[in-house]
């Protein structure tokens, strides 16, 4: 355990011209510019072709489109001239023209949900990028998962376009079983972080990530501790509740107390609040990084020093958690990786390849100044 202190829409509707003003007050308006008449001009930059690129290697288009789709009986030096032409070049394929040729379409359904949070939007961007590696394109669909209706909308609205397949991502059982009955004409993913209790298959936050903490505070002499858990109807919430109460337990402890949040720094502030003067702990661990932000702030206003009198972790390591006050002592997740892992995964199924046993990095243990010494 290492210890360091895109979108797209489908198919969207142009919007209408603006209708053209009266002559009697056009002397006085200049005509617009458009940005993309510039950009189609004769002297502008042109994508490079399979051609440019077999120009630049020194080999035939064919081994350049042989390259391309993946043909291995490619001798090693050719391979690299290709592939060394195609960066230099900024090749980039033609989808459209691509599909046409093989037939089979290059684009991927992707539903989401809470695309502003930033595990969610990390995630997005993660497939996004290893859809784009791949020679796909993501079309995002974002959904409200508390809605049964509105997953069944989105759902209507792949099967109107041609998809490779559909990756679909979840964080609730409701969501996950809605996936899990509906009907694909085309391969699908569902990306959802499985329940360590029932799938018998626990994840490094639980096997390393939260271990790693709580080994961490006790060193530092704690032993009281309190956890904020997420939604219960989130497997995450559920996982990493879990894993807190083995952790603490491999300790010989139980845990003071365990708090229900919302994932929010409201919910945090209010679960902290709401104990009064009965926290009887040195540690507060939240299940994510915006927990333990509301957290802090109730702690300073009940007159707690954190870390003098608490100390606080979070688990995420989202971007602002270095500048907290004090910064927050966290578990990294690499959220970007999942993404990558669930496309991969997918692409497979989509080529019939065989499945993988691939897994997003191990958390990070990141220890700021929001922890210390276990107050007497």
């Amino acid at each position: 355990m290492a210890v360091e202190a895109e979108g797209v829409e489908l198919d969207p509707t142009p919007p209408q011209e603006a209708q053209a003003s009266s002559e009697a007050d056009a002397p006085s308006r200049r005509p617009a510019r458009s940005t993309l008449r510039r950009a189609s001009a004769p002297d502008a930059e042109k994508p490079a072709t399979i051609y440019d690129v077999a120009r630049e290697a020194g080999v035939s288009h064919q081994t350049v489109t042989r390259y391309l789709n993946g043909f291995e009986g490619i001798r090693p030096a050719t391979r690299e001239r290709v592939a060394e032409a195609l960066r230099r070049l900024d090749y980039r394929p033609n989808l459209t023209a691509r599909s046409l040729t093989t037939g089979r379409s290059h684009r991927i359904g992707a539903l989401t949900h809470e695309i502003d949070q930033f595990g969610p939007s990390k995630i997005i961007q993660g497939a996004t990028a290893a859809a784009r590696d791949a020679g796909f394109v993501l079309d995002i669909v974002t959904l409200d998962m508390g809605s049964p209706q509105s997953i069944a909308e989105a759902l209507d609205l792949l099967r109107l376009h041609d998809l490779a397949g559909i990756l679909a991502l979840s964080s609730t059982d409701e969501m996950t079983q809605a996936f899990e009955a509906a009907e694909f004409s085309v391969p699908v993913y569902i990306g959802a972080e499985q329940d360590d209790l029932l799938s018998g298959h626990p994840t490094e936050l639980s096997t390393v990530g939260l271990p790693a903490l709580i080994d961490y505070l006790s060193e530092l002499g704690h032993t009281r501790f309190v956890h904020i858990a997420g939604p219960m109807a989130w497997s995450a919430a559920r996982n990493r509740a879990h894993a807190f109460e083995a952790a603490v337990a491999h300790h010989g402890l139980t845990p003071r107390r365990v708090l229900h949040g919302d994932w929010s720094a409201r919910s945090g502030y209010e679960a902290i609040r709401a104990l009064g003067s009965s926290l009887d702990a040195t540690a507060v661990i939240a299940a994510n990084d915006q927990m333990a932000l509301g957290a802090m702030l109730a702690l300073a206003e009940a007159g707690l020093d954190v870390p003098g009198d608490v100390s606080v972790t979070g688990i995420d390591d989202v971007p602002e958690a270095a500048y907290y006050a004090p910064p927050l002592t966290t578990l990294r997740m690499d959220f970007a990786a999942q993404g990558r892992v669930a496309v991969r995964n997918l692409i497979r199924r989509i080529t019939n390849e065989e499945s993988s046993t691939e897994a997003p990095p191990a958390p990070q243990l990141v220890v700021r100044r929001s922890t210390g010494p276990a107050a007497s």
